[in-house]
């Protein structure tokens, strides 16, 4: 049962204090890491504490969102590659994959009680899933835009969805029914219910916070002080104060009863600091940011001190959540996946993803079109043995007729064409765009103006594609 994963997953309470420092001392990073998770697995002493193996494999496309269920034992991730997956946390297998986006998943969000998670996407929709059997039970449609998060209320009741369309939009959780639309005035990233769930916060471009009263709908003020757009918000236990991150590389901590803000935390003053990720811990007494500098950060709010800095990934760190233990942090980034760290040592629990990769040549290649592929790369994944990424996979892509890999969700424009790919049907599409050449394709926009080095990377695609590696 999807629900009831205690049956495998014991808690680690104080054992494995007093076996971190021995370790610490005697081993490598990654040797100790992984010796603290066989420690732990073989004393009983894993799951909701400490996973076992290594980072979250899976998503063929960057990771945008992950969230842990309230018992600690699943975890869910949503991807550039149009699906969430919901993850073991005790063993890091994969449990279910979500697929019924037709565009990147931009966030993704478990229901109190761990039963149900709504996904957000680009294709304008939000879809509540039923876990126990990784099915649809609503889809919410209404956005006129991309739909970039989600939250639930404390009592599973109501759901809230943000979009670039400038509304928030109020869902029951039973029926998927709309409750309510809420106009804003900028285009909204993140949703939050606060003061018990009365009120609904919602981030905008603007880096303002918009406030709501849910039974009427009126406006309760704004948040004012983020100087760029704001990219998460996480409310405290209670909801009254709001935590929130921005593109101007700082964390606000909020008082929403006096709109004032508490703490100002600088992530970095480097322009790679832009904050996209925050988190806080079970208590609220700590607080966690990462972004486009690779960096986690983990703040103590009283004081408003750095308690550690971590590197974590070599990409942007799009989200991170605690433990309910408050002792782990995922981190879920550009690079394809999701991280688990142990905050007091620092330590990554487990393989890195990237030693798990395949051959990638084109890293090595001194071929003229081999730079521009590491594009493609991101999309499309070298052979048919390979992880699914959001793109199919281009073994024996030369003289392959279009939408014609086995398994993968072809949009109609191509599963109702019936031409082959080669130099000139390739060189159209990136010379004229796959939203010219394919119309209604779910491929991004993608031009390759210089016609050089097009050529190149067609030449690429057909070295790779024709030639053993």
């Amino acid at each position: 049962d999807l629900h009831d994963p205690k049956s495998r997953l014991a808690k680690a309470g104080n054992f494995h204090q007093n076996i971190v420092m021995p370790i610490q001392v005697s081993l490598p990073i990654q040797a100790r890491a992984i010796a603290l998770a066989s420690i732990l697995f073989l004393t009983g002493m894993v799951g909701a504490s400490l996973p076992l193996r290594a980072d979250l494999i899976g998503h063929g496309g960057m990771v945008r969102a992950v969230d842990v269920s309230s018992d600690g034992a699943l975890v869910i991730t949503a991807s550039f590659d149009f699906t969430a997956r919901i993850w073991d946390f005790g063993t890091q297998a994969e449990v279910a994959v979500l697929d019924a986006h037709e565009g990147p998943v931009t966030g993704a969000v478990f229901s109190p009680d761990g039963k149900r998670a709504i996904t957000t996407s680009d294709d304008k929709t939000a879809i509540i899933w039923d876990l126990a059997t990784a099915k649809v039970l609503h889809r919410l449609i209404g956005h006129g835009h991309k739909v970039m998060a989600a939250s639930v209320s404390e009592d599973g009741t109501l759901a809230a969805t943000g979009s670039w369309d400038k509304t928030v939009r109020l869902w029951d959780m039973a029926t998927g029914a709309p409750v309510a639309v809420i106009e804003q005035p900028s285009p909204v990233n993140d949703v939050a219910f606060v003061r018990g769930g009365e009120w609904i916060a919602a981030g905008g471009h603007d880096g303002k916070v918009s406030l709501w009263s849910i039974a009427d709908g009126s406006f309760q003020g704004t948040l004012e002080g983020h100087l760029q757009g704001i990219t998460k918000m996480v409310a405290a236990p209670g909801g009254e104060r709001l935590l929130t991150a921005s593109i101007d590389r700082t964390l606000r901590l909020w008082d929403i009863a006096r709109r004032d803000a508490l703490k100002v935390l600088y992530h970095s003053d480097t322009r790679a600091g832009q904050v996209f990720a925050a988190a806080l811990s079970p208590d609220g007494a700590r607080a966690l940011s990462a972004g486009r500098d690779g960096r986690l950060v983990e703040w103590d709010l009283a004081s408003g001190e750095i308690v550690r800095t971590i590197p974590v990934h070599d990409k942007i760190v799009w989200a991170t959540r605690y433990t309910p233990n408050g002792q782990f942090a995922l981190t879920a980034s550009a690079d394809e996946s999701t991280a688990v760290w142990h905050l007091e040592t620092g330590d990554r629990i487990g393989l890195r993803a990237e030693d798990n990769k395949g051959p990638q040549p084109w890293l090595t290649s001194e071929h003229p079109g081999a730079h521009l592929f590491t594009k493609c790369a991101n999309c499309h994944a070298l052979d048919a043995r390979s992880a699914s990424r959001s793109g199919p996979h281009f073994e024996g892509l030369w003289g392959r007729r279009v939408g014609a890999v086995q398994g993968y969700k072809y949009s109609g424009a191509l599963q109702n064409k019936s031409f082959t790919w080669n130099e000139k049907t390739l060189f159209d599409l990136f010379d004229k765009g796959p939203d010219k050449f394919l119309p209604g394709t779910k491929m991004p926009v993608q031009r390759v103006p210089d016609k050089d080095q097009l050529a190149n990377l067609v030449d690429y695609l057909r070295v790779l594609t024709t030639e053993k590696h």
